[in-house]
């Protein structure tokens, strides 16, 4: 039997972390979702305090499990736990924060060290909510700093658009392992 897959699912508060794995998973998912209490209980009714699950069960019986990382700093100590073992990071940036391309910045710097042994692929969501900035934005700012990686408008509550985040990010693996 081939060695399971671990993706961690990461981003800013909001981006559809929980969405998605909820979206992608062929499990009911488990997530440990708590009621807003501070500033950000105008934005949404819960947040995730420690983590998200799911599995994807693959066609050669190998399994990808979807680790959803809390999306507010405070609970950043849980980040470094979950990317134990990680085989690869999907970042979700939500188009209609402040500063999303910041918020990318952000995550990408943070887990820089985790990318650099693995490879990411980030999504950015409600850009139905925000049309800017563009995805060519994005990809301007990521070329910039000579980074290929994978970059997609996704639905998270659409599972064919994460589907091919997710599909992206095991190619780029696989593309990896062949260097």
């Amino acid at each position: 039997m081939k060695k399971d897959l671990k993706i961690i699912f990461t981003g800013p508060v909001g981006a559809g972390k929980t969405t998605a794995i909820n979206a992608i998973s062929d499990t009911d998912t488990v997530s440990t979702n708590e009621s807003s209490t501070d500033e950000l209980r105008y934005r949404k009714n819960t947040t995730t305090v420690a983590m998200d699950y799911g599995i994807i069960n693959m066609m050669d019986s190998k399994r990808v499990h979807l680790y959803g990382t809390p999306g507010q700093e405070r609970f950043d100590f849980m980040w470094d736990i979950l990317i134990q073992g990680g085989m690869g990071l999907v970042l979700l940036v939500d188009n209609a924060r402040p500063d999303p391309l910041e918020d990318m910045q952000f995550f990408l710097q943070r887990f820089g060290d985790f990318i650099q042994r693995t490879r990411v692929a980030i999504g950015v969501t409600r850009m139905d909510i925000s049309t800017t900035p563009r995805l060519n934005e994005y990809q301007s700012l990521l070329n910039d700093q000579t980074r290929n990686i994978p970059l997609f408008e996704v639905d998270a509550r659409v599972r064919q658009d994460v589907s091919i985040l997710v599909q992206s990010l095991l190619h780029s693996l696989d593309h990896q392992k062949r260097e």
